[in-house]
């Protein structure tokens, strides 16, 4: 019996496959649990349409994502005042949020701090470079100037 898989099941396939299964298996076991369903032609044709919709999302984000990456990098630095001591080490760190806070006051652009990647936590005062992560092989570099109040 084909069955289009609903969730990944080990040994069978993963969520979205059109997989073949044992009638018995199929019945007793993966129709019960919610695991697959029939593949009749209608949900052949509403799995074709779940895909294509699903492409057509990935590829107004990946649009999207391109274009949030043209403002990022033609934006200026981005200047994030902080407290520092005598020799310029800060009291503190400057965090994912900070930066995106700083970004959106003076770009008026959101930035999700989940997508800023932060080698090491940023001490010192001066300028440096941050990379996003914006989308899947989508990324930008961020000029970011830490200074002293």
């Amino acid at each position: 019996m084909q069955v289009i898989l609903l969730k990944d099941v080990k040994g069978l396939g993963k969520a979205g496959q059109v997989a073949k299964a044992s009638d018995g298996y199929a019945r007793n076991y993966l129709f019960p649990k919610k695991l697959a369903m029939e593949a009749t032609d209608s949900n052949l044709k509403a799995l074709e349409k779940k895909r294509q919709d699903e492409e057509a999302r990935r590829a107004a984000e990946a649009e999207a994502a391109l274009e949030l990456k043209k403002k990022i990098e033609s934006a200026g630095a981005v200047e994030l005042r902080t407290k520092a001591g005598d020799a310029g080490r800060l009291f503190g760190a400057v965090t994912s949020q900070d930066i995106a806070d700083a970004f959106e006051k003076s770009y008026g652009i959101a930035l999700d701090k989940k997508k800023i990647e932060l080698d090491s936590p940023i001490k010192n005062v001066g300028d440096y470079e941050v990379e996003l992560k914006l989308f899947q092989g989508v990324s930008a570099r961020l000029k970011l100037k830490v200074v002293a109040v």
